[in-house]
């Protein structure tokens, strides 16, 4: 039997992205849909576990959670029904310390960090509206990681509204060590990150 091709119209909501099978991945931007298949590669879901497991073995006993995607991430959604939510990301990785934003279908609001595994496809987006998106719902942390070139980029958001954010390039090459601006006491290796 054959799945039915899916349409989205233009503009989408989450309401209906929440009328799609559970295994089909769709972003929406202001509206715009973006299909997030196919799977990501065998490199990028490596990265996306070591990722999850400095993080995870960090915030153990803490009150943050890390989320990896699938994890659908409301943003400006606060008090909104479900037809009026026209942004809705899947981060590869989202770090929330604030629980009151979490409810059974995900992220209500900013996570407190984002991470991106980018590709060749998916780079510009990341680059460029993710980067705008985030700095205006209010994410304290985005992080870039490029795959090919084995450099995590790194975007400290202000708090101040229009001051630039403070940018950090770390590259495996220089065994770089990330200190995450969100926590006080923590450092990752990009050894850690890209072995």
């Amino acid at each position: 039997m054959s799945t039915p091709e899916i349409r989205l119209h233009v503009p989408t909501s989450y309401a209906d992205l929440l009328k799609l099978h559970e295994d089909d991945r769709w972003e929406i931007i202001s509206g715009v849909p973006y299909n997030m298949t196919p799977a990501p590669t065998p490199r990028h879901q490596t990265i996306a576990l070591n990722l999850s497991l400095e993080f995870g073995n960090y915030l153990r006993g803490k009150s943050c959670n890390i989320y990896p995607a699938p994890f659908d991430v409301r943003l400006f959604a606060e008090g909104k029904q479900a037809k009026e939510i026209t942004t809705v990301i899947q981060p590869d990785l989202s770090i929330i310390c604030d629980p009151s934003k979490i409810d059974d279908r995900g992220c209500v609001g900013a996570p407190d960090l984002v991470v991106e595994i980018s590709s060749p496809s998916t780079w510009k987006r990341d680059k460029n509206e993710k980067l705008r998106l985030y700095l205006k719902a209010g994410v304290r942390e985005y992080w870039i990681v490029n795959l090919e070139l084995e450099v995590v980029e790194v975007y400290r958001f202000q708090t101040e509204p229009g001051l630039f954010p403070e940018i950090a390039m770390y590259t495996l090459k220089d065994n770089d060590q990330i200190k995450v601006g969100i926590f006080d006491d923590l450092e990752l290796s990009l050894q850690s990150i890209f072995s």
